[in-house]
């Protein structure tokens, strides 16, 4: 398939998502949550290894025998360490978490790498990016599905000049994963909000007014009877976005709306790690430290090995 009729797939099949009438669309951007285990130590460390690992590396452990998880853990601990000191500190054990949690947003950036550094040179520049995904579409001023890649590729354009830091036009892989999720990025919120704003403000006065918000989420497809949760976004708009109760959102309502303040999870369990593995209170951890408290971070049990896993690169 290529890239017109992915492009044009996803923008029907978006199309049908939308015209059903009790489909509700979701824009704001949750923290996950680290683990659905309950957080009990009392019981067993379960919601803490899905914390460190992620669910799905989580579960690779269970089949090792200790020496084994402890072995791996110490692979684990020294990429932590960011700054090499020999030390594990709240702050670095909470990037780890989040990176844990995120990693199908870096496998994501690898596989999109390797089909946009075309020099392969370690950095993706625009016109690399521009090329591999528009390429010859751009040359045909009037497409068969009447889709339109230009302001698909001017809207693209306007987010890599926000991703690329120092305005150069060639980006990092760092730069790129801001590019590809600006809403994991503080920098890049501004670009998520206004992109929002003008998928939803239809009559383009850069304001989000009830019907728009409603209709972003819901198509009435000629019913007359709202389902009860449109009822409710009504009442949300009015007691909760609107803020200033003058019957429209504008960009920090919308803000507060799509990019919530969210408890910070993976620096309440990062506290909690370190605070249960710290021998010396000294509140930083060491890799000694650490792989003593191993059945904590990663668990394992002894029968039951399974067969043979496949090692990840990180460990």
């Amino acid at each position: 398939m290529d890239l017109r009729q992915f492009l044009m797939c996803l923008s029907l099949c978006t199309a049908f998502a939308l015209s059903k009438p009790t489909e509700k669309k979701d824009r704001v951007h949750h923290e996950p949550q680290l683990s659905d285990k309950v957080h009990n130590d009392a019981q067993n460390f379960d919601y803490d290894h899905d914390a460190f690992l992620g669910a799905e590396e989580a579960k690779t452990f269970d089949q090792l025998t200790p020496e084994e998880s402890k072995e791996r853990l110490g692979k684990i601990v020294s990429k932590i360490d960011g700054d090499k000191d020999g030390f594990v500190t709240v702050d670095e054990l909470k990037d780890w978490i989040k990176f844990a949690q995120k990693r199908w947003i870096y496998e994501d950036v690898e596989r999109q790498w390797k089909g946009h550094d075309l020099n392969e040179d370690g950095l993706v520049s625009w016109e690399e990016y521009k090329n591999a995904t528009y390429g010859y579409v751009l040359d045909d001023p009037d497409p068969d599905d009447g889709f339109n890649y230009k302001q698909m590729m001017i809207r693209d354009e306007r987010r890599f000049k926000m991703a690329d830091k120092d305005g150069d036009l060639i980006a990092t892989k760092e730069e790129f994963t801001a590019f590809l999720h600006p809403e994991e990025y503080d920098y890049m919120k501004d670009i998520v909000v206004q992109e929002t704003m003008e998928d939803i403000d239809k009559n383009a006065d850069g304001f989000i007014d009830l019907e728009e918000y409603i209709g972003d989420m819901y198509s009435h497809d000629g019913n007359t009877d709202e389902p009860e949760w449109v009822k409710t976004e009504r009442e949300q708009f009015v007691e909760f976005r609107d803020k200033n109760r003058d019957g429209k959102m504008d960009k920090e309502e919308t803000k507060d709306w799509i990019l919530p303040s969210d408890y910070d999870h993976a620096e309440a369990e990062a506290r909690h790690l370190v605070y249960e593995s710290d021998q010396n209170k000294d509140g930083k951890l060491t890799k000694e430290e650490i792989v003593d408290k191993y059945d904590l971070f990663v668990g394992s049990q002894a029968t039951d090995f399974g067969e043979a896993l496949v090692r990840h690169d990180e460990f």
